[in-house]
C-alpha cells in the first residue's frame, strides 16, 4: 500500500488523474493518501444502501494531490474470498460512470499473497490497455 500510495503521488504530481482502489479486505490501501482517514468500503456501502440511492461521490474520495480513493473491502482478512468485494466493486463503479473520470492511471494495491482468481478481474474482464505489476521485496509479495 506505501509503494501504491507513493506511486498515486507521484503520477498525480506529474499531472495525471490518478484512481487508487484498495483490494485489501483490510481496507487501509489509501489510508496515507486520505492523512488517515478511512473510506467506507464498496462493501460495507452496499449494505445499507439501495441500488437506486448509489453515488460514486459516496464510495469515491479525494485524498492528497487531487488522488481519488476507492476501499473495494471483503470479509475479515483470512476468512473467505475477498475477490467477491473486488467484482462487486467493479460492477458498481462501472454501473455509476467511473470511465467518465477519463484517468490517466489506475492503482489497483492488491495484498501480496493473494490466491484468488478475483484479483485478476482488470485483467480478465479487460478494464485496462496496459497492465504493470509493481512488487516488494517482501517475501509475502514473491
Amino acid at each position: 500500500s506505501t509503494i501504491s500510495a507513493n506511486l498515486s503521488a507521484a503520477l498525480a504530481k506529474r499531472g495525471r488523474r490518478v484512481l487508487q482502489i484498495g483490494c485489501d479486505p483490510k481496507h487501509d490501501s489509501t489510508r496515507l493518501l486520505l492523512h488517515g482517514r478511512r473510506l467506507t468500503t464498496v462493501l460495507d456501502y452496499l449494505k445499507t444502501t439501495s441500488p437506486d440511492k448509489c453515488r460514486i461521490s459516496d464510495v469515491v474520495q479525494e485524498g492528497a494531490f487531487g488522488i481519488h480513493c476507492l476501499e473495494a473491502g471483503g470479509p475479515e482478512p483470512g476468512v473467505g474470498c475477498a475477490g467477491r468485494g473486488i467484482l462487486t466493486t467493479f460492477e458498481l463503479i462501472g454501473r455509476l460512470g467511473i470511465k467518465a473520470f477519463n484517468y490517466g492511471a489506475i492503482l489497483y494495491d492488491v495484498l501480496g499473497d493473494v490466491v484468488c482468481g478475483g484479483f485478476a478481474v482488470p485483467i480478465r474482464r479487460e478494464y485496462a490497455k496496459k497492465i504493470y505489476i509493481v512488487t516488494s521485496g517482501e517475501f509475502m509479495a514473491l
